[in-house]
């Protein structure tokens, strides 16, 4: 049929590569263009796309992607947005702005409650409420509480913004992707600068929405097994209120430049008082061509992997054994918009030596082009590219939505939206070449790269006195504002600031949450789903197999127990991981070895895993050692992951103190932009094993391990190589370990003698019996880092204060962070996020909150949620909602890969069917007088709980105030 509910059918395709029957309808009235891409999925994915180029740094599109997910016509509640979190079985839902579009998608595997999403969205952009309030709210505002208070902003937008802002990473990247694009939309920030942000007017972000936010301005996706008809029907209902509107959307090129650009400017540091601080970070960046040329955009994602990809790369080698620096850095290649760019470069140098880095980048790249690339990196980097491809691993998110973004990256630009989807004719096109001796890549590295005036070098260098200067600026650009106010001007401040909270405060009612559509309890599975998984045993070690439908790939982990190491070695183990593939072997020099890895397979590597028991809360700590191939590739796989575990070398001092340095710039990186995760940690190593474990091989513990270590190398180097030997020999053995095999019938049958070999092979050795004695937390934590906004936690062990688990502290969770927390936290305290993460098998709590303003508020509010749960009164609808969210979660779509490791694990942790079935019943079964009697236990966890802070926003004066323990990490 090719008209249905308005749409005309334009274009109809098989894509065998996604086993998808793709179809592109446009809407006859509006000219909205709809793909339809159907298979068998279950997670079924919509989104709804607009061009939204920014004319500024205000963060309107930023700003917007969140207001309007804050009320609607149909669905007039403060936050639809948050009632379908509450409630849904959804498996995506959230929006996101990048440089020139706006996102609005949204996943689930049950069809009910994926059509209800696809309504609330579809109102939710089309038809916001967006009042003046819901843009200060999100967006900023000044707040004063009384007329005697100096102004402040406030707004979650602006908050989340100084947090990206603070993070050195994310401001070199942002800076070396305007630097190349100054004259357009990508040499803006569309998220929202912070000290431009507060220059946006209500009517110019009521404009933007008129202007952008529009059927013919949009692209309509769909993905998965659900009606193909109903899909148009539902987007009729909403399309054909419009008429066709003339949209100037269209993202300009950037014009080249006639030479290259230089850009030096600086970050927020720490004092400078010791050798981890005051390093500069550099890049170089290229533009290159427009993204929707398919064969130049698979090409450049091959020199890519060439060049930067794997740890022998050679131009990541160079970078890395100059010495100069301590990680590469930048976004490699950039193509999701409409012309991409490559960045390189090195973190951790001296701001002296730039012209250094950048000559020694070029010299690299001059000496590929003069004496060609070697076929075995060609080799790797085209295997490497075309095995994602074919695997299509989407990780956690729905594997719809990475198509539905790779479809955005040719479409949005009115190009075909299949160009980089149906990948087989490019990749042949490609391969065709290289057989005919084609010196591609060396090609494109001297027209793009080297022969490249449009270029721009970023040097980012440390500043420790720009976080006060930023401090200083904002304070005195809101005195000369006041200044400039009349007391009329002020109290009417005072009471937009008033009448604010009081929206913020004011229950939504009964009648517009009813709005909101929802599955019930009886939409609901009552039985969980199990996994697949058959136990063998092998010459004394488990094997755990799962027949999955896997798309022809192989994925093995062998899973090492490192319980019993001697505690002074633990924070080597993630170390000790990395070494196994990228130090070499007795056979295959680290580069040899890298190139076999990526020729031969789609990965392997080592990753730890930290956990405890359920009942007995004993430790488990494993080395995970992981690969995956194609089915024809098997042998190999194991041959190399055979090779590493039994001729690992661990004596390239040199190899090892440059993983060192990568690992601790990537860990001082990460700090502050999920400093969320930081505080986390910690709180965590207070209360149990298995994370006091985690926080010595993750969190700050392992950083300042990291940090002492780079020294120790340096000075007694013999004593490191002896502790690396020490592990080898505790965590390399036969005793105590498993094996995990994932795949189809055939894939496990080629796989099963393979299995045998390798567990053959393995050392025989007694395990290690040191028992583990953390050093837990004496006091209360603050960690201060040179940042705009905080990171502020709580927690405690409710095992500990006498609870016994029951499944309706999923229940209360659920919807206490997206409840009480979210509205005290987030809504009215401005803070981007806030959480409530709770172990059943560890007993741990911990109450944390992302990219916050504030502090002993936030405090207040996590312990606030006793006396909001002891008067909580929740309708039945309400109370449903709730259940359903925490089955939503209990239910989390996985990928099969995701799927056998969760299997393992689960079986590992006894957590069995019938105790998660049991969760599942008690989950069903949560009634209000769950939530009352658990008020008792967040009370006690708020008189004894433990305090961990991160930041830069008042944290020493509260740590002074409140006699914490202060540490300065960055």
């Amino acid at each position: 049929m090719t008209e249905q509910f308005g749409f005309e059918l334009v274009d109809e395709q098989r894509v065998e590569e996604l086993a998808t029957t793709a179809r592109m309808w446009k809407h006859s009235k509006t000219g909205a263009q709809v793909l339809s891409m159907n298979n068998a999925d279950e997670n079924k994915v919509f989104g709804v796309s607009f061009r939204t180029p920014p004319s500024d740094s205000t963060g309107v599109a930023h700003i917007l992607e969140h207001s309007v997910l804050c009320g609607s016509e149909k669905f007039p509640v403060k936050e639809p947005f948050v009632e379908l979190l509450k409630g849904s079985l959804q498996t995506f839902l959230n929006a996101f702005t990048y440089p020139d579009k706006t996102c609005y998608p949204v996943a689930s595997a049950n069809i009910q409650d994926f059509y209800n999403l696809i309504d609330v969205y579809l109102d939710a952009a089309f038809f916001p409420i967006i009042n003046e309030h819901i843009f200060q709210q999100e967006g900023w505002h000044y707040n004063v509480e009384n007329a005697e208070e100096p102004l402040t902003y406030r707004g979650v937008v602006y908050n989340e913004m100084r947090g990206v802002y603070s993070s050195p990473d994310s401001v070199l990247h942002e800076r070396s992707q305007q630097s190349l694009f100054p004259d357009m939309t990508y040499g803006l920030d569309s998220g929202g600068n912070p000290d431009v942000i507060p220059q946006l007017t209500y009517e110019q972000f009521k404009n933007f929405h008129e202007t952008y936010y529009h059927p013919s301005n949009a692209r309509f996706f769909f993905w998965g097994d659900d009606d193909e008809a109903k899909r148009l029907e539902k987007l009729a209902g909403t399309l054909d209120r419009f008429a066709a509107l003339e949209v100037d959307s269209e993202v300009p090129l950037q014009e080249e430049f006639e030479r290259p650009v230089a850009l030096l400017e600086g970050y927020a540091a720490g004092p400078a008082t010791s050798e981890h601080q005051g390093r500069a970070m550099f890049t170089v960046n290229w533009m290159l061509p427009e993204t929707a040329e398919a064969e130049l955009n698979l090409a450049f994602q091959m020199l890519e992997q060439i060049l930067i990809g794997m740890p022998a790369s050679p131009l990541r080698k160079a970078l890395i054994e100059s010495g100069l620096g301590e990680d590469i850095t930048g976004v490699g290649l950039e193509n999701e918009l409409r012309q991409m760019y490559f960045s390189t470069g090195l973190s951790g140098i001296k701001s002296e030596n730039a012209d250094v880095v950048e000559a020694l980048i070029f010299d690299t790249l001059n000496g590929l082009v003069k004496d060609g690339i070697n076929k075995e990196y060609i080799e790797a980097a085209v295997n490497s590219v075309e095995f994602n491809l074919r695997e299509n691993n989407s990780g956690r998110y729905p594997v719809g939505l990475s198509v539905m973004v790779r479809s955005l990256t040719t479409w949005l630009y009115d190009a075909d939206p299949l160009a980089l989807i149906a990948f087989e004719e490019p990749l042949s096109f490609i391969k065709e070449r290289l057989a005919n001796g084609d010196r591609l890549f060396e090609d494109l590295i001297s027209a793009f790269l080297v022969g490249n005036n449009h270029r721009t070098t970023v040097l980012l260098v440390p500043d420790e006195d720009l976080q006060e200067e930023r401090k200083k600026r904002v304070e005195e650009k809101l005195a000369k504002v006041r200044e400039e106010m009349s007391e009329a001007d002020i109290e009417a401040i005072v009471e937009n600031t008033a009448l604010l909270r009081k929206m913020q405060q004011t229950p939504d009612s009964e009648e517009a949450v009813a709005s909101i559509p929802r599955l019930t309890i009886s939409d609901i599975p009552t039985k969980n789903k199990t996994i697949p998984q058959k136990e063998t045993d092998c010459s004394g070690v488990t094997v755990y197999t799962h027949d999955l439908d896997t798309n022809g790939v192989v994925y093995t982990s062998a899973l090492f127990d490192i319980a019993g190491l001697d505690t002074s070695l633990l924070s080597y183990v993630p170390l000790f991981g990395r070494c196994l593939t990228e130090m070499g072997t007795d056979t295959l020099d680290f580069v040899e070895l890298g190139m076999r890895i990526a020729a031969k397979t789609g990965g392997i590597g080592a990753d730890l895993m930290t956990a405890t028991t359920l009942g007995d809360r004993n430790p488990l700590a494993k080395l995970v050692v992981h690969g995956k191939s194609t089915e024809d590739k098997v042998a190999d796989m194991f041959e190399l992951m055979q090779a590493v575990i039994l001729d690992v070398k661990l004596d390239d001092k040199e190899r090892f103190r440059s993983i060192v340095l990568e690992e601790k710039a990537r860990v001082e990186q990460g700090v502050v932009p999920s400093g969320h995760m930081v505080v986390m940690s910690h709180l965590r190593s207070c209360f149990d094993v298995a994370g006091w474990v985690s926080e010595q091989t993750g969190g700050i513990s392992y950083l300042q391990f990291l940090r002492g270590l780079a020294d120790t190398i340096a000075g007694d180097w013999d004593s490191v190589l002896a502790d690396l030997e020490r592990v080898r020999a505790a965590v390399l053995k036969k005793s105590g370990t498993l094996m995990s095999v994932t795949a189809e019938a055939s894939g496990l049958a080629v796989a099963d003698s393979f299995v045998q070999n390798f567990i053959s092979v393995l050392p025989e050795r007694a395990p290690e019996s040191s028992l583990w004695q953390p050093a837990y937390c004496a006091s209360h934590e603050a960690f201060l880092i040179p940042a705009q906004v905080n990171y502020v936690g709580k927690g405690a062990n409710l095992f500990d204060l006498g609870y016994k688990y029951h499944g309706s502290a999923n229940v209360i969770f659920k919807h206490l962070r997206m409840g009480w927390l979210w509205d005290q936290v987030r809504v009215q305290g401005g803070a981007y996020g806030a959480f409530a993460a709770f172990d059943r098998s560890t007993g741990v709590l911990a109450q944390v909150s992302y990219r916050d303003p504030n502090l002993a508020d936030t405090l207040k509010a996590f312990d606030g949620s006793a006396e909001y749960l002891r008067k909580l009164d929740l309708g039945k609808a309400e109370l449903e909602k709730a259940i359903i969210g925490a089955i939503g979660d209990l239910d989390t779509h996985m990928l099969p890969d995701s799927k056998g490791s969760a299997a393992v694990t689960r079986k590992i942790l006894g957590d069995t069917d019938a105790l998660r079935q049991q969760m599942r019943d008690e989950i069903l079964s949560t009634t209000l007088g769950h939530f009352h009697s658990f008020a008792e236990v967040l009370q006690a966890a708020a008189e004894k709980g433990q305090v961990c802070v991160l930041g830069g926003n008042g944290v020493r004066e509260a740590a002074e105030a409140n006699h914490w323990n202060l540490s300065e990490i960055l």
